[in-house]
C-alpha cells in the first residue's frame, strides 16, 4: 500500500510539472516602430519580420502562450533588465557594448548600413569630405548613430527616437541624407514618401549581425539557439523570409 501511494504521488508531481511545463508564457519585447521588421497594422497589432520570428521560435520551444511587450527603442535593454519581458527580438544589432549588459543568441539575420538622400542630389558622395557640413539623420542608439558620430565627428549627426521620423524630417528638407539598415532603407523606398530618395553608394558597413537579446547568464538562450536552429532547417525561417524580401538576408 505504501508504494502505490508513493507511486500516486510519484505520478501527481509529474503531472502537475508537465501541466506547469505546458502552460509556460514568454513574453517577447519589440520596438514596433521599424518596418518591416517591427510595427503596428491598422488595428494596432504588432507585426514583422522580428514578430514573425518570434512566434516561430515559440512554437518551436513548444510555449503555449508568447506575449508580446512594446517598448521604446531607447529603453528597451533596461525593460528587459528589469524583466518586463523575457527575450528581445526587435531587430538588435550585437555589439561588444550591448555583449556587456545582455546575452545575445546566434544572428538571425544579417544588415548592412547605407546612405539614402534625394535622387535629386546626383552628386551625394559618402565621403568624409563631401558630408562634412551636411546634417545626416539616423535613430539613436543604433549602430548608425554611432558610425556618424565616430567616424564622421565633421558631419552635423541629427539623431532620432524613431526611424520614421527621421523620414518625416528628410521628406520635410530638414536632413540631406540618412544612414540607417539597408534593408529598412529598401522598404520605405518602395513607398510613396520614398519614391523621390535613393542609395547612395555602397553600404558603409557590409556585416552588422542581429541577434536576439536575453539577460545575462539565462539559459533561454540556448533553447532559443536550439530553436531558431530548427526552423532555419525546416523551411520555416525560408517562408518568413521570402514573404519580406525577394532576396535572403540571412
Amino acid at each position: 500500500m505504501q508504494n502505490y501511494k508513493k507511486f500516486l504521488l510519484a505520478a501527481a508531481v509529474s503531472m502537475a510539472f508537465s501541466a506547469t511545463a505546458m502552460a509556460e508564457t514568454l513574453k517577447m519585447g519589440i520596438e514596433a516602430a521599424y518596418p518591416p521588421f517591427n510595427n503596428k497594422d491598422a488595428s494596432g497589432n504588432v507585426v514583422g519580420f522580428d514578430k514573425d520570428i518570434g512566434d516561430a521560435l515559440c512554437a518551436k520551444m513548444k510555449v503555449e502562450k508568447c506575449e508580446v511587450y512594446v517598448s521604446d527603442w531607447d529603453g528597451i535593454i533596461p525593460a528587459l533588465n528589469a524583466k518586463k519581458f523575457d527575450f528581445l527580438v526587435s531587430s538588435l544589432s550585437i555589439t561588444d557594448e550591448r555583449k556587456q549588459a545582455v546575452d545575445f543568441t546566434d544572428p538571425y539575420y544579417s544588415n548592412k548600413l547605407q546612405f539614402i538622400a534625394p535622387k535629386a542630389t546626383a552628386d551625394f558622395k559618402t565621403d568624409a569630405g563631401y558630408l562634412k557640413g551636411k546634417i545626416i539623420g539616423a535613430q539613436r542608439a543604433t549602430l548608425a548613430g554611432t558610425y556618424l558620430e565616430d567616424k564622421l565627428p565633421d558631419t552635423t549627426a541629427k539623431l532620432y527616437d524613431t526611424q520614421e521620423n527621421a523620414y518625416l524630417d528628410l521628406t520635410s528638407g530638414r536632413l540631406d541624407g540618412i544612414l540607417a539598415d539597408k534593408y529598412v532603407q529598401y522598404e520605405w523606398l518602395k513607398s510613396k514618401d520614398g519614391s523621390a530618395y535613393e542609395f547612395k553608394g555602397d553600404p558603409v558597413v557590409e556585416s552588422d549581425k542581429i541577434g536576439i537579446a536575453v539577460r545575462k547568464g539565462d539559459p533561454l538562450r540556448e533553447r532559443l539557439n536550439k530553436a531558431l536552429a530548427e526552423i532555419k532547417a525546416d523551411g520555416t525561417y525560408k517562408k518568413i523570409n521570402d514573404k519580406y524580401f525577394p532576396f535572403s538576408i540571412e
